[in-house]
């Protein structure tokens, strides 16, 4: 009986190192996925916030990637959060300066386009003036499509603007809000 005892427990001891063992092994399983998810949030999402500085339209073109990455893998992106000091891969200050080099884009775009279509404008209107009579029908319709082609490249590139300039606020709105959606305390300040 007493050796039937000692079996038992040595049984009972045994199961329990390897429940012990299994309990480790477990642990060390989902230590090994989160570094994993962490790695291939890194790998992912870094070249991001690298075209995201150079290009503004690849901050909103990433946006949705990064939001669906960290909503998927939330403690990686809290880890990379910690890690990189402010929010992985955009950071407020990189939203606000895609932000601002958008807007100067399109500054430097407005003066550029209006300055080539004075000239453009100004040619026409030196040639309908040179012009004999029977051509001058023919020169103020080139003189309109000038106008019309000035209009028309302005008012899609202004809505393209104001398209991506909209996207890229509501990523700078977005990095104010909780998890919950609702805004984070000191946000904006």
């Amino acid at each position: 009986m007493a050796a039937s005892t000692l079996l038992a427990a040595g049984l009972l001891l045994a199961l329990a190192l390897l429940a012990l063992l299994g309990a480790a092994l477990l642990l060390e399983v989902r230590r090994r996925r989160r570094e994993q998810a962490l790695l291939q949030l890194l790998a992912g999402l870094g070249p991001a916030g690298v075209a995201a500085r150079s290009d503004p339209e690849a901050l909103v073109a990433w946006a949705a990637v990064a939001r669906a990455a960290r909503n998927t893998f939330p403690e990686a992106s809290a880890r990379l959060d910690a890690a990189a000091g402010g929010r992985f891969p955009f950071s407020r200050e990189l939203v606000e300066a895609a932000h601002a080099r958008w807007t100067a884009d399109w500054l430097a775009w407005e003066r550029q386009h209006d300055v080539e279509y004075k000239e453009r404008v100004a040619a026409a209107e030196q040639a309908l003036d040179a012009a004999p009579a029977e051509q001058a029908a023919t020169l103020q319709l080139r003189l309109a499509a000038i106008n019309q082609e000035k209009l028309q490249t302005y008012q899609e590139r202004y809505e393209h603007y104001v398209r991506v300039g909209k996207a890229i606020g509501a990523i700078g709105e977005q990095l104010d809000a909780g998890p919950d959606g609702a805004p984070a305390e000191g946000a904006g300040s």
